[in-house]
């Protein structure tokens, strides 16, 4: 009688197990993450590293150094967060919050290869091919090169990849996936580990690139073990609010690429769309006059985007104020008020503070602080800044305004559009000349920015 296989308990979150249930993981701290499962038998797991590939040493003069040449997707937002296009051989993780636009994006990205000819295999663990062939012809992307198959199996899935030899794979989703061999549930910590790890040695051993979708937990990770992003070539994520038009692509991570670019889409009826100059349509329905309002410039990558801030402050009807942010970190919010209060001596102890960026767009450089801090002063006075006025500054906490990099390329950003006065760092002013048209003012704290902005009014 074959003896039965011992259970575990797997916490979800890192991958910890242990031999009894915990109810708070020792890995990683949190709580009611654990889950029963049974390990792989010695037999099948050996099964399984006996399809590993081998290597041998050698010298690191004797590799090919030949590049590969990148697939351009047609997509050119998609393209130019990846590095220049799809490296042949790697494996993309696409993350994102439900309803995001995940599926969209790479339906859309698989009926563009499809057009040119280049036979993609999109699989769905989630819709029937009924559901995805629906909504490919909404997005207009349905080519006879686009091959759609809904299953579950991986065994199925990777037997019907060998013979179809597709030039790319789109798999949707990585948690909702599973090897029969193991018993744990699909989404599971085994499963999706054990999952990814087979589709990483296909995109490796065949040179077909791979594109797993991944859930996101309500903190904004990938769901599943923490080895998934680092199994993986790139990271991506799809950001921005559900009720709002605008999505950004962002890369995590990326082995063949920059991780400071950025792609910059709007979500239409047709699907999601490229936008060529994001700040003008960022900025076009702007109210001018308004108090808490300030433009400022972020540099997402190797382009600038200019960028409303709103913010909103009233007097607090409880004791304890309220300090609400969206879009922007709520700790960096917390540093620039208490700025605000010690260096600048503004009293907002008692006030109900709200900060938004206007577009659903998150971010996250630094050089918004100043921004952020005249839209609060201006809503707290009552006072609109000029509308014609971009900063662009970071605040230390003495309240000094701290310098930024490529402030040519955001001071002509700003000109492109029109904008007629930028407040910088002083120690921006130095070495490189000022765009004709542009009045560049110099502050060294936010007491003189304030001075600037408002004027005598």
């Amino acid at each position: 009688m074959a003896k039965k296989s011992r259970l575990t308990y797997v916490c979800q979150s890192c991958g910890q197990s242990a031999a009894r249930w915990f109810g708070r993981c020792s890995g990683c701290g949190e709580w009611n993450t654990c889950v029963e499962e049974r390990p792989q038998e010695p037999d099948k797991r050996r099964e399984h590293l006996a399809v590993l590939p081998h290597s041998e040493l050698r010298s690191i003069t004797e590799v090919d150094d030949q590049d590969h040449e990148r697939l351009q997707i047609g997509i050119s937002e998609f393209d130019r967060v990846l590095g220049g296009g799809i490296m042949p051989g790697s494996v993309v993780l696409v993350g994102g919050d439900p309803g995001i636009g995940k599926s969209t994006i790479l339906l859309q990205m698989a009926g563009q290869l499809a057009a040119a000819n280049f036979r993609i295999a999109y699989i769905s663990a989630e819709e029937s091919a009924a559901q995805i062939r629906l909504r490919a012809g909404r997005l207009g992307a349905l080519c006879e090169d686009l091959q759609l198959m809904a299953e579950t199996n991986l065994a199925a899935i990777l037997e019907q990849l060998k013979s179809a030899e597709p030039v790319a794979v789109v798999i949707d989703s990585i948690q909702t996936i599973y090897m029969p061999e193991l018993e744990s549930a699909p989404g599971s910590v085994t499963q999706v580990r054990e999952c990814a790890a087979r589709l990483v040695y296909l995109a490796k051993e065949s040179g077909i690139p791979v594109f797993l979708v991944g859930h996101v937990t309500k903190e904004g990770t990938v769901a599943g073990p923490r080895v998934l992003e680092h199994l993986v070539d790139t990271v991506l994520y799809l950001e921005g609010e559900r009720h709002h038009h605008f999505r950004i692509l962002r890369a995590a991570k990326n082995r063949f690429g920059s991780t400071n670019e950025i792609g910059i889409f709007e979500m239409r009826d047709r699907g999601l769309i490229e936008v060529s100059n994001p700040s003008e349509i960022l900025l076009a329905e702007r109210a001018e006059g308004v108090s808490g309002s300030a433009i400022v410039c972020s540099m997402e990558g190797t382009r600038p985007l200019l960028v409303e801030i709103q913010a909103l402050v009233s007097h607090s009807s409880f004791g304890y104020p309220q300090r609400v942010a969206t879009g922007i970190d709520a700790k960096r919010l917390s540093i620039i008020i208490a700025v605000l209060e010690k260096r600048c001596g503004h009293d907002l102890s008692g006030e109900d503070i709200f900060v938004n960026v206007v577009g659903g767009i998150r971010l996250d450089e630094p050089s918004v602080d100043m921004g952020v801090g005249l839209a609060i002063v201006s809503s707290f006075r009552n006072k609109p800044i000029d509308a014609q006025m971009v900063a662009i500054g970071e605040i230390g906490l003495g309240g000094e305004i701290r310098p930024v990099n490529q402030i040519d390329r955001r001071v002509a950003e700003a000109r492109s559009l029109g904008f007629e006065r930028c407040l910088v760092a002083r120690s921006n002013l130095q070495g490189w000349k000022r765009p004709e048209g542009m009045e560049v003012g110099g502050v060294g704290g936010m007491e003189a920015a304030e001075e600037l902005a408002f004027g005598g009014r």
